[in-house]
């Protein structure tokens, strides 16, 4: 198959046998299996220089001493910060994101994983924040009211921080007054909301809610997620976006600022 790009030419569609790494070859084969998400990190590590596709299987192994040993590696080879937060960190967390969101991985292997991301951003972020880079945006997140789980939160925290957005955890049991009083103290444009029980899901509407009755529910847009929850769940309470899984989650911030953008051009 090929595709087209600017100009006119035509570029073959990435394989499996365009990554070198043999092991994430084997997890998009062994983990993957919506098309969208197996064509999608197909061309992400296809893509990617072969010593970043290792930094991304050290970590969807969890094995935060050698991603901490290759990132430490690269950058003193000349490899650009970002390039190894994308191209790696945040690639090699997305595949983890999909494998938790199925159930082919639990909260142990998740947190060895965000262990070895940490060790590899510990090297990463005090080189973003030298180089002056501004965030692109900011979030408030929380696990609604009455649930106490917050592991696909901190997953999706995780990645949008990697992804340049500057974000505010306000852990779990999180009431509809604690959202509201941090989206007005941050000036957040974005409000994230997780919710692992079906019992805790209503309490996500019950905050919109309060957003309305605040006259704030127009100044923020509101995302959700979490295992029980769907798109028909989000449009009903009245959502502005529902994300699946931590990748999603960043796409879909993006989506808002970039909406937001396109509303201030047009004001």
């Amino acid at each position: 198959m090929i595709s087209s790009f600017p100009g006119g030419k035509k570029k073959p569609v990435a394989t499996i046998n365009d990554i070198a790494n043999e092991f994430i070859r084997e997890e998009i084969e062994e983990f993957l299996e919506r098309p969208d998400e197996i064509a999608r990190f197909t061309e992400m590590f296809a893509r990617a220089r072969p010593a970043m596709q290792d930094i991304a299987a050290a970590l969807i192994d969890g094995d935060h001493g050698t991603v901490d040993e290759l990132t430490a590696s690269a950058l003193a080879g000349g490899t650009e910060a970002l390039e190894i937060m994308d191209d790696a960190l945040i690639a090699g967390m997305g595949i983890v994101g999909i494998k938790f969101r199925e159930n082919f991985i639990f909260v142990p292997e998740v947190l060895a994983c965000a262990r070895a991301m940490k060790a590899g951003m510990t090297h990463i972020e005090p080189i973003l924040s030298d180089s002056g880079i501004e965030p692109i945006g900011t979030v408030v997140m929380g696990t609604v009211k009455g649930d106490l789980h917050d592991i696909g939160k901190n997953l999706c925290i995780m990645m949008l921080r990697g992804a340049g957005f500057v974000v505010h955890d306000l852990g779990v049991d999180t009431s509809e007054d604690e959202f509201i009083e941090a989206v007005e103290q941050y000036q957040a444009p974005i409000l994230g909301m997780s919710a692992l029980l079906t019992t805790t899901m209503p309490n996500m509407g019950k905050t919109i809610d309060a957003f309305i009755d605040e006259d704030l529910r127009e100044e923020v847009k509101i995302m959700v997620g979490g295992a029980p929850v769907t798109q028909a769940f989000a449009d009903d309470m009245g959502s502005d976006g529902y994300g699946k899984d931590a990748l999603a989650c960043v796409a879909l911030a993006k989506q808002f600022l970039e909406e937001e953008d396109e509303e201030f051009l047009y004001e």
